[in-house]
């Protein structure tokens, strides 16, 4: 097995889980972490976590956080490629989890979209088997321009592709057609339901799976609690269900079963088992608080 290289961010989460509603203009009580996140450097702790040996991660982050996330990092087993920013902070967002471990995020981007091309070599795909791009680069000019450069040296260089659309309501700022046209030539897709939804326009998973499966070879599109279905060629054609457990919180679960999937696929699995990897993983991820691995520098 060589290597995954992930581009994308590094975030700092602050994860509020509040067990009664909002309570507009005074306090909600709270239980509050900071913990190190992002979807990019999820999806690599989580790849380690679920066998893959040499995952390596390149993002930019800002100088004041730059030494803790590298440390988090390493720390499971990840190589990272982190770019240190002097004119921004690292970004951050702030997670809202309800009783029911749905999730709501403020977003502050900071550092992680300034990647820029510059930051970017092909050298990167040396022993690379496969490379995944954060859809969170594709929300920014600077970001989606590293993005772009990074799968067509990747497409050159013959190594496949995989995107995470990352967050429909920055892919419903950006538009379905923008967005499908920046990521043309990737081989796999991972959106959740709501993100498949926008980028084909059928309220049901299992159709806008199919409908994305005419545009990307292979596509998982993740359902939260029900698992994950699986499209080729225009058609489903694995349905997987998700281990029955008890969410705290959901924060990083799409993030855990790409990972999980793209482990599996290095290890040779098809997609069904590469599915069925991603949604233990998912359902291990929504036990715990926040994004990673609970060993993976928590």
């Amino acid at each position: 097995m060589r290597g995954l290289l992930v581009v994308g961010d590094v975030v700092t989460d602050v994860v509020a889980r509040h067990r009664s509603p909002l309570a507009t203009a005074t306090d909600t009580a709270a239980e509050i972490r900071t913990l190190p996140g992002g979807a990019g450097a999820n999806v690599a702790c989580w790849a380690v976590r679920s066998g893959c040996p040499d995952v390596r991660l390149l993002g930019r982050v800002g100088t004041d956080a730059a030494d803790w996330h590298e440390g988090a990092l390493r720390a499971a087993g990840v190589r990272p490629l982190l770019v240190r920013d002097a004119e921004a902070a690292t970004a951050t967002v702030i997670a809202l989890v309800d009783a029911g471990a749905e999730r709501t995020f403020l977003t502050d981007s900071g550092a992680a979209l300034r990647l820029s091309p510059a930051d970017w070599s092909p050298a990167f795909l040396d022993g690379v088997a496969h490379l995944h791009l954060s859809g969170y680069l594709f929300f920014a000019a600077a970001s989606r321009a590293t993005a772009r450069r990074a799968l067509l040296d990747a497409r050159e260089a013959g190594v496949p592709v995989s995107v995470d659309p990352a967050s429909a309501g920055f892919l419903a700022e950006l538009g379905a057609d923008r967005f499908l046209a920046e990521v043309e030539g990737a081989e796999v897709l991972f959106p959740n339901a709501d993100e498949a939804r926008l980028l084909t326009g059928h309220a049901g998973p299992a159709e806008a799976a199919a409908a994305l499966s005419r545009i990307f070879p292979l596509v998982a599109v993740t359902v939260g609690g029900k698992g994950a279905l699986v499209a080729e060629s225009g058609a489903v054609t694995a349905e997987v269900a998700a281990p029955a457990v008890r969410p705290v919180d959901s924060t990083g679960a799409g993030d855990a079963f790409t990972g999980a999937f793209l482990a599996a696929r290095l290890a040779g699995a098809d997609a069904r088992k590469a599915a069925e990897s991603g949604c233990r993983a998912g359902a291990e991820a929504v036990i715990s608080v926040g994004g990673r691995p609970m060993t993976a520098g928590s």
